[in-house]
């Protein structure tokens, strides 16, 4: 139904989402079953029904709009040219033809909760002492691993998180100060957090809950390898058939400091080696093009290049890296429905698109559908993705063709800001993709916080950072509920005691002695602590986000549905995005990878770490 404006909601076309009474019922038995049984309990097809039903009832209850909240000077969208009908933009205007600002950078992030449950709690907003927390509860003595899956999946993710959002530069004013315990050790007193930007299209003295801007596109566009605005794309590009330049076989690097990646904090040698994988597939994909088209003219090329990469990594993401995080046999289905629908990929090779509908022939290529609310990135799924822990402190790096090592052993301090161009350009890609492949991430779980980021050194400004404090102090200050209330709001059972949140009882014990009360409990630990469907390496809470925002960024997006068709994107781009994988990908690029990667399901699985001498 269509949410009310009081509360946030509203609908893009002034209609509502659902009105059948049947999937009504459908829904709320689905819920009951899933809060008797849970969804992971239930064998894979009943378990594949109740998912749908959950992503229902997210679908109706858990989109909400702040684009029509109060504002001013919001950014305009650039006139209409009639390229932006079959090529993405720059900015990531003008993907929705009817609502041009929708998704562009600049633009506010939405919710996922009721706007009225966004205010930040100013008056608790220390406490408990996000500090005490990292301390207490994130810090890391041995890698927690998560044994079904590889490195790549941290590489992966940061990777991702470059095209999806970011909050913009903190002002360097009045950041918060928290305190430190006699025997914290924090190197440079005292713990400063710099604060999240405020939202410059926001009337000042607004009675309505704070809104924040997200620089990027909203959009999987692949804005991290092609830049959120035209002077970043031209740099980027070479401006022959279509390419991207590169220096010694890497992405170039802006001379400017402002505009550097490599002093933009998060930026690693795992995001450094996925862009320069991915920025070579581009090439391929115009060798392809040109080979296929050779009456297409370079900006042809490269518009229909973008538009195929930028599929192929929403499509390894959705049926290749989250399973591999999820490695539960109806969670990797789901995911595979919503590319491919339940009639799955040998169907699809062989009729295409059997149904109109999304369960049955998945979402690329069906109707563009925003549920009733205008498409954006939102806050909660900003603060789920908060997966440090996925990132080891220590590679051992080995050579692809012995396991000889080549580096040898580093620290994870060692492998970021701009130190990463050198490793890159020194080292064979091959080499420090195998590393990656065959060593586990960690499991996102209580005590398993990389200890290098908890001391984290910034590489703009030198400034120690730790981000474990960060992250609580992120969700508070950004209005994300607390672990209770925001479980209550996404429809799940609400603990009524610490035991209930984790079956471990010296994390329960720690809980209560750090919060003292239930309700006070920090959504990021909260998640961390409870217990996971089987082979996940994050919690069900945060599932309930991807249930609902990994099909939404699909649906909403024209170049995934309406638009997803040959005349956009050429015969062959749709064949080279439905025939390739993580896999093929890798081995385009790195074929000395081939042995470790031979009889192999997933990229994202860890490796054969003895095939290289065989």
């Amino acid at each position: 139904m269509t949410k009310s404006t009081s509360d946030g909601g509203g609908s893009t076309a002034d209609k509502p989402y659902r009105l059948n009474p049947l999937w009504q019922v459908y829904d709320k038995l689905t819920s009951e079953v899933d809060h008797r049984i849970g969804w992971f309990k239930l064998p894979t097809p009943l378990g594949l029904l109740d998912l749908i039903g959950i992503r229902n009832t997210l679908r109706e209850r858990n989109l909400y709009d702040t684009s029509r909240e109060p504002a001013v000077n919001a950014p305009e969208a650039p006139p209409h040219d009639p390229k932006f009908d079959t090529e993405r933009s720059f900015d990531g205007s003008w993907n929705d033809l009817a609502h041009p600002n929708m998704g562009m950078a600049g633009t506010r992030f939405g919710r996922n909760v009721p706007l009225t449950a966004t205010w930040p709690d100013e008056a608790n907003i220390l406490e408990p002492n996000p500090r005490v927390v990292s301390r207490r509860l994130m810090t890391r003595d041995e890698i927690i691993p998560a044994t079904a899956g590889n490195a790549l999946i941290a590489a992966w993710l940061q990777f991702m998180i470059r095209d999806w959002f970011k909050h913009g530069t903190s002002p360097a004013d009045n950041p918060w100060v928290l305190p430190l315990d006699p025997d914290d050790d924090w190197p440079t007193p005292p713990m400063k957090v710099m604060r999240t930007p405020d939202d410059p299209t926001s009337p000042p003295q607004s009675d309505r809950p704070p809104t924040y801007i997200n620089v990027k596109t909203h959009w999987w566009d692949g804005s991290q390898i092609y830049g959120n605005n035209l002077p970043e794309q031209e740099f980027l590009r070479s401006h022959e058939d279509g390419k991207l330049r590169l220096e010694n076989g890497h992405p170039p690097i802006p001379s400017d400091p402002a505009q550097n990646p490599t002093l933009i904090p998060g930026f690693w040698l795992g995001v450094g080696m996925m862009q320069t994988l991915f920025a070579l597939e581009h090439n391929s994909i115009c060798d392809m093009l040109v080979e296929a088209h050779p009456d297409f003219d370079d900006e042809k090329l490269f518009q229909r290049a973008r538009l195929i990469n930028a599929a192929l990594l929403a499509k390894i993401h959705t049926i290749e890296w989250t399973p591999a995080v999820t490695a539960h046999p109806t969670a990797a289905a789901a995911l595979h429905a919503n590319w491919y629908g339940l009639a799955g990929k040998r169907l699809h090779d062989v009729f295409g698109r059997l149904s109109s509908s999304e369960v049955v022939s998945g979402i690329p290529g069906s109707h563009a559908e925003d549920y009733g609310v205008p498409y954006a990135l939102t806050e909660e799924f900003v603060a789920v993705y908060r997966m440090h822990p996925l990132i080891p402190d220590h590679f051992d790096f080995r050579s692809a063709k012995d396991d000889q090592p080549t580096l040898g052993a580093m620290e994870f301090d060692k492998l970021t800001g701009p130190a990463t161009v050198d490793l890159l350009r020194d080292n064979d890609l091959a080499d420090l993709i195998y590393t990656f492949g065959t060593m586990n991430p960690g499991l996102v779980t209580l005590h398993n916080f990389p200890k290098y980021l908890q001391t984290f050194k910034r590489p703009d400004n030198g400034a120690l950072m730790d981000l474990a404090s960060t992250d609580i102090l992120r969700c508070r200050e950004l209005g994300v509920p607390r672990y209770m209330e925001f479980r209550r709001l996404l429809h799940l059972p609400v603990p009524e005691s610490f035991e209930e949140i984790t079956s471990n009882k010296a994390w329960a014990a720690e809980l209560r002695d750090v919060y003292g009360q239930l309700d006070r409990v920090d959504l990021i630990a909260g998640m961390y602590a409870e217990d996971r469907p089987e082979g996940f390496a994050f919690s069900d809470t945060a599932f309930r986000i991807f249930i609902l925002m990994a099909s939404r960024r699909l649906n909403s997006d024209r170049f995934f549905t309406e638009s997803f068709t040959e005349k956009v994107y050429t015969r062959e781009g749709l064949s080279w995005i439905n025939d390739n994988t993580m896999i093929t990908v890798l081995l385009r690029h790195c074929p000395q990878l081939l042995p470790h990667l031979s009889g192999l399901g997933n990229a994202f699985a860890i490796w054969n770490r003895d095939a290289g001498g065989q």
